[in-house]
């Protein structure tokens, strides 16, 4: 059963528990819980059920998820029964829409809605009002929705943009430094660049392409939603790159006097 066993002697361990007091709480024989622990047997689901119910620990990651593996403050939020789904393993209902054709609809999110969507995000009504479209140009196969930014943290985005995110299923594939709608329990539906510190201690960074604002941390399971950016549309064009003009500039410049080197040399000869 690949960890199970070396899961369940971490967990009795870390409890200051005995074989003998285990085996007795759990109404199995203690020879039963050594061949567990040593892998010589397998517990029938009766059994799997009683370890699950006493750690508190799903029987999908006592027998799948390599407990020595993860990061401390990960196994401590399991052993206190809070079992985050950050793999996308159990499945997470998405509430969408179709149109006529069954197609599915990019659903608009725009600021007077985002308040509402905090607690609506996975509710079917809620959802079914908002205003839709759709993009030629992106994957049928994949779920988009939409969403208007308010504030100025996220340049060259600028505030009233609407910014179209693809749903994040498996939240290990976040990519550090890429932007993402983060949909949140208390900071409602922000849109920031991401890095990963699920394993350090379950939080993700945000942080702003304005150095304004400065980056903030946030627990994963305060997290609803994540949609990773895929395109905005926005009514201002954004601000000159400076440094590029700049650059262009001097290579225009370069260019003259070499033209002008050129002609003296000619002159010259």
């Amino acid at each position: 059963m690949m960890h199970f066993g070396n899961n369940i002697k971490l967990l009795r361990k870390r409890r200051r528990i005995s074989q003998e007091d285990l085996s007795a709480e759990l109404n199995i024989k203690r020879s039963s819980l050594s061949g567990y622990e040593l892998g010589n047997s397998e517990p029938n689901f009766e059994t799997l059920l009683r370890f699950s119910m006493f750690f508190k620990v799903s029987i999908d990651k006592l027998l799948k998820l390599n407990l020595r593996q993860v990061s401390e403050v990960y196994l401590a939020q399991l052993e206190q029964g809070v079992d985050i789904d950050i793999t996308g393993g159990k499945l997470r209902v998405l509430a969408t829409t179709v149109n006529s054709e069954n197609v599915e609809n990019i659903e608009l999110v725009h600021v007077k809605a985002k308040a509402g969507y905090t607690t609506g995000y996975g509710d079917p009504d809620f959802i079914k009002v908002l205003p839709t479209f759709h993009l030629p140009f992106l994957d049928r196969n994949k779920k988009f929705r939409t969403f208007q930014i308010s504030g100025d943290s996220m340049p060259p985005v600028s505030d009233k943009s609407w910014v179209t995110g693809e749903y994040v299923q498996n939240w290990r594939t976040l990519k550090d430094g890429y932007p993402y709608i983060v949909v949140t329990e208390d900071e409602g539906v922000v849109f920031k660049l991401v890095y990963d510190q699920l394993d350090k201690n379950q939080t993700l960074l945000l942080c702003s392409t304005n150095p304004m604002y400065e980056p903030y941390e946030i627990n994963i399971n305060e997290v609803h939603e994540i949609w990773k950016f895929v395109n905005f549309i926005s009514s201002e064009l954004p601000e000159p790159n400076l440094s590029r003009d700049k650059l262009n500039s001097s290579l225009l410049n370069m260019q003259k006097e070499i033209r002008e080197i050129k002609n003296t040399l000619r002159t010259d000869n």
